[in-house]
């Protein structure tokens, strides 16, 4: 799976622990998110989505792979 997380926290000029604390997370989930190494659940992706107020189809994108 690919994202545009960090592209969308630079938009909105937040640290990944910023967004970490929106989402009440760690930033370590942040991290690991956009480097691809873990997935987010559902909700997880979600609650992303309603931070940047975009889909989440805009943040989160299928590798053909996937």
């Amino acid at each position: 799976m690919k994202n545009s997380l960090k592209v969308e926290r630079a938009k909105k000029n937040y640290t990944q622990q910023d967004l970490a604390e929106l989402i009440q997370v760690s930033r370590q989930t942040i991290n690991g998110i956009e480097s691809g190494k873990y997935v987010p659940s559902t909700v997880l992706a979600l609650k992303i989505a309603r931070v940047f107020e975009i889909p989440v189809e805009e943040i989160f994108q299928l590798d053909e792979e996937d």
